[in-house]
């Protein structure tokens, strides 16, 4: 589990997407010291779009925070319980904010909240990883990531973490 809030690391994904490390990490700094060096709903849902574009988001992430602040507001994304929810609750919830897909959701789970159970049969890096740790021709689709992955469970989460590792390790090796 990282430091912080569970809405931090929500906006953190959220201000991360699609950006290298070093520019993300240099927005999320930006951002956080305007919200008073913690990222909360009630700083962000209050701070001029100018400042926040000032500090390098873009229109549609700018959104996608008013969003995430607005829910956390409301009561709609119900962080505090997040402990005490089930995975499908958690994902529900999450997916409901604009920018949030299935995928950042299982990061969150895995990651944030360390859910041993979770299978993001999406994500490229554990299908690469299956690829070459099965020894499989071509990349698996979900339902064979499905079924490879059974036997890992009730922590799939586990494996997952070992399919990044045997990709790691075989690019290291080529490299």
């Amino acid at each position: 589990m990282t430091e912080g809030s569970h809405f931090e690391f929500i906006a953190r994904a959220i201000i991360y997407q699609q950006l290298s490390t070093k520019a993300a990490a240099t927005i999320h700094g930006r951002v956080q010291a305007l919200c008073g060096g913690a990222l909360s709903a009630e700083p962000l849902s209050v701070l001029p779009d100018d400042a926040l574009r000032g500090a390098g988001l873009s229109r549609q992430k700018l959104s996608y925070l008013r969003d995430l602040s607005a829910r956390a507001r409301e009561g709609t994304l119900d962080t505090v319980n997040f402990p005490d929810l089930p995975d499908e609750e958690i994902t529900r919830q999450l997916v409901q904010v604009k920018g949030v897909g299935v995928w950042t959701a299982q990061m969150f789970l895995m990651f944030r909240l360390g859910r041993p159970d979770v299978l993001p049969v999406l994500d490229l890096g554990i299908r690469k990883g299956i690829q070459r740790a099965y020894k499989l021709r071509k990349l698996p689709d979900a339902k064979r990531i499905e079924k490879i992955a059974a036997t890992w469970a009730p922590y799939r989460t586990v494996g997952c973490w070992y399919m990044w590792r045997v990709l790691e390790l075989n690019t290291r090796k080529a490299a």
